[in-house]
């Protein structure tokens, strides 16, 4: 199958590109990095370099190309966890503008299936459950940048489902972890750890679901011939704040995290720190386990 993966050098657009080469499609990858571009040029991707911003270039590129599908990945997220507040603003920018010109593109130029990076930590489960599902909607009353981002993943599946020319794919992934992630060894979470900046801001109740970035690129290469729809792309371990990041920092070397009030969080971090901390569910994985046999490994860092 012929692919245009947009977002190609991100901690999983390598992954994916990795994986599309490794069972036999022809991949396009587009990305604006350099480093990026020498690393997908050694996997054997047709490396495109492509403004997202900029309509005609984008619709010119997939119609030399004529992809059969097209994998936004697209995202301006900071290499250090810190300063995802100041890059939220950019980051909204290129999903939904920069997105929105990618599928209309991709529509105009007759791709047959458009797979949307979405979040499955931002969602709402009904009343009396603890984890989210792919029929739960996105947790808009929350503090300003969750509702924010809520809001944004709201827009994108609309977006990937508004037009029957084309089939959407939303990928609900969890937190990535794995190389190039905040979420391992050298990334900056582990540093914040270390340096005792990532505390339990009050109970740390909230729910979390992860992901590997390579079980998340392995899903999404199955879902190129599933049936169109929403999937949650999550591993089989929704853990409380509480227990995960005490257990993240010891397998990085830090020590204990140290736990915080609400209040203290709020001055440290902003307001989105005690919900991302108290108020956030999980999410289900059962819905991509049944349809294409998403086997997800275990989050690494829990002790068994």
């Amino acid at each position: 199958m012929k692919v245009f993966v947009a977002g190609a050098s991100g901690a999983v657009g390598i992954p994916i590109v990795k994986e599309l080469i490794k069972q036999g499609n022809e991949v396009s990858a587009m990305t604006r990095s350099e480093r990026g571009t020498q690393q997908l040029q050694t996997l054997g991707a047709k490396v495109m370099s492509i403004d997202a911003f900029d309509y005609k270039q984008v619709k010119e590129s997939l119609q030399q190309v004529a992809p059969e599908a097209v994998i936004d990945m697209l995202t301006f997220l900071p290499k250090n966890l810190a300063d995802m507040p100041k890059a939220f603003p950019g980051d909204r920018k290129l999903r939904l503008e920069g997105g929105g010109h990618l599928f209309a593109a991709s529509v105009a130029s007759g791709v047959s299936r458009y797979l949307q990076q979405s979040c499955g930590f931002w969602i709402k489960p009904k009343s009396g459950e603890h984890l989210g599902t792919e029929d739960d909607p996105f947790e808009l009353q929350a503090t300003p940048n969750i509702a924010s981002g809520s809001d944004m993943y709201r827009q994108v599946e609309e977006r990937v489902f508004s037009d029957p020319k084309i089939e959407g794919i939303a990928l609900r992934f969890g937190f990535f972890y794995g190389p190039g992630t905040w979420y391992t060894e050298d990334g900056s979470a582990a540093e914040m750890a270390r340096q005792q900046h990532l505390p339990i801001v009050g109970k740390g109740s909230a729910v979390n679901s992860f992901v590997h970035v390579d079980d998340a690129a392995k899903a999404t290469v199955a879902t190129l011939t599933v049936e169109p729809g929403v999937y949650d792309i999550v591993d089989d371990d929704p853990v409380a704040v509480s227990t995960w990041l005490p257990a993240f920092a010891a397998s990085v070397g830090a020590p204990p995290p140290p736990q915080i009030s609400e209040e203290a969080g709020a001055a440290a971090a902003g307001p989105d720190a005690a919900f991302y901390h108290n108020n956030l569910s999980g999410a289900s994985n059962a819905k991509a386990k049944k349809i294409f046999g998403f086997e997800p490994r275990p989050l690494e860092w829990l002790k068994r």
